[in-house]
């Protein structure tokens, strides 16, 4: 039996290991600016504000997080758009955001999650998007394009870089 030439075998080529691009906070509203380290505690990033409690920020919504590819494929559109400029406090490189759904829990360096819900855009994030288009990331128009919240279960120190895993 021959064996196949190695160069005729199709191996499947490495996914770079999914991270935290960059962290942001913010003394209230958006844009978040990026800093370069994040304590997470359960109420979210330390230091960070909201504006209008009634819709952000708590428990179930301590932090906000998005993808690093969707920005890009934004950007690619012509959106405005920039890490932190939705109010995210984190953006993450290497998940498909598809799967990015409630319930599923986030490893994020030491620090775990649990997505709770799908943020829906306001008009605070309309200058990130060409003509004030909001509803680009409206889960109900375009499911997989959406910030999600999550709440912490487990706190800890977060840097760009770290791994992120889902568990």
């Amino acid at each position: 039996m021959q064996m196949p030439d190695e160069r005729d075998i199709n191996y499947p080529h490495p996914q770079p290991p999914a991270r935290v691009v960059s962290l942001h906070r913010s003394d209230g509203g958006v844009p978040k600016l990026a800093i370069p380290v994040a304590r997470i505690t359960f109420a979210g990033v330390e230091g960070d504000r909201q504006r209008n409690l009634e819709y952000h920020g708590g428990p179930d919504r301590a932090l906000c997080l998005y993808s690093h590819e969707l920005i890009g494929a934004l950007q690619a559109e012509g959106h405005p758009v920039a890490p932190g400029s939705m109010g995210e406090n984190v953006v993450i490189a290497g998940i498909d955001w598809r799967e990015m759904n409630s319930g599923v829990a986030l490893r994020l360096g030491t620090v775990e999650i649990e997505l709770t819900a799908f943020a829906a855009p306001c008009r605070n994030i309309r200058a990130s998007f060409v003509a004030g288009r909001i509803g680009r990331v409206s889960s109900q128009t375009h499911p997989g394009w959406s910030r999600v919240y999550a709440r912490v279960r487990k706190e800890g120190i977060l840097s760009p870089n770290d791994p992120v895993a889902i568990v």
